[in-house]
């Protein structure tokens, strides 16, 4: 008689070995943790790591690697009144994340190997220009000018002498320019350059060019400039997850 499957199996488990002669299994650790979509057990030689030097890797990874602050996203009229009328809540806001989280990321442990001292000096230089990019953003939509002396002038000043310029007509230009090209890798140009028209002839064309010039045009060039570009990024993972001799990946499946 037939069976039938009343169940449908949602995960998929992998066993790895991750070295060709692994310890004695009763010498070793347990450790588990979760990645984008998988839940993982391994075990780690105690004799080679500790586990606070594992935890360090693991929260540089999955936790530091990115976008780290919570921060007021700007593309309404409505957002850019908001952080205006509210400027130092956001600014006290930003920087009380700051200290709470540069405690913790100044504190953690890696094991003490290039790869490993590198990726920590990767990711708190992002997290210091990540802090520095979202004070200036949020100090220049209330006044424009003091990007003058960002951080980032040097290489973004195409953007940021548009932005502070008092001659609004070369912000405006700007503006435009930016918006043909974004406009060129978009499915509907023509739609882009229509919806850019109804700003420009709305009575609030300027707030709309900064939305646009500080949040889109400045932040993408400054952003840019301190992301790691991690060509081995994927090698980088493969390296934690060769830190175990034994791995098995519990995974939702796609």
């Amino acid at each position: 008689m037939k069976k039938m499957m009343i169940g449908l199996a949602l995960a998929l488990s992998i066993t790895i070995w991750g070295q060709k002669t692994p310890a004695k299994a009763n010498n070793l650790t347990p450790y588990s943790y979760q990645t984008f979509n998988c839940d993982n057990k391994g075990y780690f030689d105690p004799a080679k790591y500790k586990k606070e030097e594992i935890d360090g890797i693991n929260k540089l990874l999955y936790q530091f690697n990115g976008v780290v602050f919570d921060t007021q996203p700007v593309f309404k009229i409505a957002q850019l009144e908001e952080i205006r009328n509210n400027r130092e809540a956001y600014l006290q806001e930003l920087e009380k994340q700051y200290n709470e989280k540069k405690k913790e990321l100044y504190s953690l442990k890696v094991i003490d190997l290039p790869k490993w001292k590198k990726l920590m000096e990767e990711t708190i230089d992002s997290f210091e220009n990540e802090y520095q990019l979202n004070k200036e953003e949020i100090l220049a939509y209330s006044d424009p000018f003091t990007l003058k002396n960002s951080k980032y002038y040097d290489t973004c000043r195409e953007q940021i002498d548009a932005i502070s310029s008092p001659d609004r007509e070369k912000m405006f230009a700007a503006w435009r320019a930016y918006t043909e090209l974004k406009s060129k890798n978009n499915a509907d140009p023509k739609g882009v350059m229509a919806r850019f028209d109804a700003k420009m002839n709305d009575p609030q064309k300027e707030d709309y060019a900064l939305i646009d010039m500080i949040g889109l045009g400045f932040h993408n060039c400054a952003n840019s400039s301190f992301r790691q570009k991690r060509d081995n990024e994927e090698t980088t993972y493969k390296d934690f997850d060769k830190i175990f001799t034994k791995l098995k990946k519990t995974c939702d499946q796609p």
